[in-house]
């Protein structure tokens, strides 16, 4: 049976450090806050923006909620950007994507500053996870990925390392994090020809492929750490993972559940995101 790496205890782990450095910040009369920026009024982005805020007030972050009405101006919405990256109160903005098919998203995600692109969703931010350099902050579930394994003791050092799916969110920038803790990777898409072969031979894996129970037995081996970020809705309501929880607890060393797993992590990450912006 594998070991469940579950997400809880590795987000109250960062979430003890950030309210540490929160009080470190505010015995200097610093505020860590986040903004964050929502278009709209879609349902999801309603509710985990009153969950991030929740989250916020646990370890002591303020929120600044910035909300424009459907159907603003891309302008608008750029003028806002531009004005939080000049608002020395704001440490970290968070940008609710996708936004409105009308608005160019390069143009918009790149008006923000790395120094405050806490969510990693700007080029130079991606560049800085590419070059190995500290530029803005890396995507955070990338990180929570990177968090997990290194609560749980799993160093990727020498390690053969798969990843399945290639985004700019998860795929390429987990890929690179890996790198540079020096495991060997391999990055999987569709059209990777026989897949489950080169999965097989990975002692981690890393699976963002977006279909429901995608991965089963005939992808993992003994041994391996499957790590699934994947968060798929089924018409029942329920979360669904990208990897078949039960063919991976019986065969792999060590897997993430969905939900309970990766998930649980990811706000914490751009919660420390936040008081690193606070720091300098």
């Amino acid at each position: 049976m594998a070991e469940i790496l579950k997400g809880a205890p590795v987000a109250a782990a960062l979430n003890e450090k950030i309210q540490a450095r929160v009080k470190t910040l505010e015995a200097g009369g610093v505020t860590p806050t986040l903004a964050i920026v929502r278009v709209g009024v879609e349902p999801n982005d309603i509710s985990y923006e009153r969950t991030a805020q929740k989250r916020c007030a646990a370890v002591g972050v303020e929120p600044r909620s910035v909300t424009l009405p459907e159907g603003c101006g891309q302008g608008r919405l750029i003028e806002i950007l531009h004005g939080l990256n000049s608002d020395s109160s704001v440490h970290g903005v968070l940008l609710f994507r996708p936004l409105p098919e009308y608005m160019d998203d390069g143009a918009v995600r790149n008006a923000l500053i790395p120094e405050k692109d806490v969510d990693g969703i700007t080029d130079a931010s991606l560049a800085g996870v590419f070059a190995g350099i500290k530029k803005g902050y890396p995507p955070c579930t990338a990180q929570a990925c990177m968090e997990i394994l290194d609560f749980y003791g799993i160093d990727p050092k020498g390690k053969r390392a798969v990843v399945i799916g290639r985004s700019l969110v998860v795929g390429k920038p987990v890929a690179m994090m890996l790198l540079s803790k020096h495991a060997t990777v391999t990055l999987c898409h569709t059209r990777t020809i026989d897949m489950p072969s080169v999965c097989r031979n990975a002692e981690i894996l890393v699976v963002s492929a977006g279909r429901p129970a995608m991965i089963g037995r005939e992808y993992l081996s003994p041994g391996q750490t499957v790590i699934d970020v994947g968060i798929n809705i089924l018409d029942d309501g329920s979360l669904r993972g990208d990897v078949n929880f039960a063919d991976a607890a019986e065969i792999a060393a060590a897997a993430t559940p969905v939900p309970g797993g990766v998930g649980t992590v990811t706000t914490s990450v751009l919660l420390a995101h936040v008081v690193d912006a606070a720091n300098f």
